[in-house]
């Protein structure tokens, strides 16, 4: 057994955890299964390697030209790459250019991440792009008392002076 595979390994799952929690925090070590699975060989990581080349080419000199104009987070060029890393190019790919296709004007956008994947990496060498695209986020402490409830559940101010009606239509 190598030294690297006696560590804490982090996986692509790692990554998406609930607001307040760290993301990509290591965990157990890899059974033979998830071994056998990363093994990728020179022939099976060469799209992937193309791919993620041409896509950081991309993020270098033509992204910063059109500036910030993805509705999504992350961008879609940071989507691709993330899931041409995670998934492989063809999985990925699929998953990129269905992105593409959803980003236009006429979408709301958003948070929108790269599909869990089965990718394992020794503690600490998790590609940038995956710790990139998923930040801690922390809780919102001023919201964490009004958690479960709906606007209309809050206490309307008193109109005109009328402090003791009640906000509830039902009590009136």
């Amino acid at each position: 057994m190598r030294s690297d595979q006696r560590g804490l390994w982090v996986r692509h799952a790692d990554f998406y955890v609930p607001d307040g929690e760290t993301p990509g925090i290591p965990g157990r070590q890899p059974d033979v299964e998830e071994l056998r699975r990363q093994h990728w060989g020179p022939l099976r990581r060469s799209p992937s390697a193309i791919l993620t080349a041409l896509l950081k080419a991309y993020r270098k000199v033509i992204s910063p030209l059109y500036g910030q104009v993805c509705s999504y987070y992350p961008s879609c060029s940071a989507y691709g790459l993330e899931a041409v890393t995670v998934h492989g190019a063809v999985r990925g790919s699929v998953f990129t250019a269905w992105r593409i296709l959803r980003c236009n004007p006429f979408t709301g956008g958003g948070v929108d991440h790269v599909p869990v994947g089965r990718r394992i990496w020794p503690g600490g060498s998790a590609p940038s792009i995956i710790e990139t695209n998923h930040p801690p986020i922390p809780l919102d402490h001023d919201c964490a008392h009004d958690v479960g409830r709906s606007p209309s559940d809050a206490e309307a101010p008193a109109a005109h002076g009328d402090s003791a009606r009640p906000a509830d239509p039902e009590q009136r």
